[in-house]
């Protein structure tokens, strides 16, 4: 569980030099192709399905690499 956690924290420490440091490199994230942006005059709502999908198969494999350490 302690590797995890560390492993964990690690990630969340890099992810977040890269948002402050090179905040252009994450530019894309949120304006793919498959995501669902819907604008009214009252509101909107912004439906990331592609983006998602793209974290969810990074965390699955991230995940399996980690299990075969």
């Amino acid at each position: 569980m302690a590797k995890w956690l560390m492993v964990i924290g690690l990630l969340f420490i890099i992810l977040g030099a890269l948002i402050h440091y090179a905040p252009w490199s994450l530019n894309w994230f949120g304006k793919l192709p498959g995501d669902i942006h819907i604008k009214r005059e009252h509101g909107g709502i912004y439906i990331p399905f592609v983006s998602m999908l793209i974290v969810s198969l990074v965390l699955t494999i991230l995940i399996n690499i980690i299990k075969r350490f």
